[in-house]
C-alpha cells in the first residue's frame, strides 16, 4: 500500500531527478525489476532521499504516471489556446472548421504522436496492478472539460450552440480521436495519414450538429 507518512516537497531539482530516473527504470526494467536502490543511483540522490521525498515506489510509481499525465495536460491547454481562441461571431464558416480541424490535429501529433503520451499508455497498461486501480490515469477528465471550457467560449461568442459544453467535448472527441482510434486502433497522425480525413469527416459532423444557422 502507499505511504500514509509525511513526505518532504524537498528540492525541486532532486524531485524531478528522481522522477526521471524512476520513469527510465520502470520502462526500461518494469516495476518489480527496478529498485529503490537503482533509481537513487541513477538520480544521483541517497536512497533516504527517495524515501523521504516519495515514501514508497508504488507512490514513486504513481508520481511519475502523474507528471506524464500534467505535461499532457499542458499540451492540451497550450493547443486550445493557441488554435482556438480569438474566434468571433464574424468568423466565417470555413474559419470555424479549420480552426477545429487545426486543434484536433495538433493534438494527434503534439500529444497522441508524442512520446510522452506513449510513455503513459505503456505504463499504465504494463503497471496496473501497482496502481490505485485498474486504468488509473492522471489526466481523467481533465482535457474533457478544458475542451468543454472552450467550446462554452465558442458558444458565448455565437459560433456554436451547446447546450451541455461537456457532451458536446464529449461527443467531439467520439467523433474525432475516438473514431481513428475505433478504426485504426490508433489516433497518431504522425504515423497514419489516415487519421486527417477521419479527423476532418468529425469535425464536419461535429458542425452540423452544433454550428449556428
Amino acid at each position: 500500500m502507499p505511504t500514509t507518512k509525511t513526505l518532504r516537497e524537498g528540492s525541486t531539482r532532486k524531485r524531478a531527478a528522481i522522477l526521471s530516473a524512476a520513469r527510465e527504470l520502470f520502462l526500461a526494467d518494469g516495476f518489480d525489476r527496478s529498485s529503490v536502490d537503482a533509481i537513487a543511483a541513477r538520480a544521483e540522490v541517497s536512497k533516504r532521499t527517495v524515501y523521504d521525498y516519495f515514501g514508497d515506489k508504488q507512490t514513486l510509481l504513481r508520481a511519475v504516471v502523474d507528471a506524464v499525465g500534467e505535461s499532457m495536460i499542458s499540451t492540451v491547454r497550450r493547443t486550445l489556446d493557441e488554435t482556438l481562441t480569438g474566434l468571433t461571431d464574424r468568423t466565417e464558416a470555413a474559419g470555424l472548421e479549420d480552426a477545429l480541424v487545426t486543434f484536433s490535429m495538433r493534438i494527434a501529433t503534439d500529444m497522441l504522436g508524442s512520446a510522452e503520451y506513449a510513455t503513459l499508455q505503456r505504463l499504465v497498461r504494463a503497471e496496473s496492478r501497482n496502481l490505485p486501480h485498474r486504468g488509473y490515469n492522471t489526466m481523467a477528465d481533465t482535457p474533457d472539460e478544458a475542451l468543454a471550457e472552450r467550446l462554452a467560449a465558442l458558444a458565448a461568442a455565437g459560433l456554436l450552440h451547446v447546450p451541455d459544453p461537456r457532451l458536446a467535448a464529449d461527443q467531439f472527441i467520439a467523433l474525432t480521436f475516438g473514431v481513428a482510434l475505433d478504426r485504426l486502433g490508433s489516433a497518431n497522425a504522425v504515423e497514419d495519414a489516415r487519421v486527417r480525413p477521419l479527423v476532418v469527416e468529425g469535425v464536419r459532423t461535429f458542425l452540423r450538429a452544433y454550428r449556428t444557422a
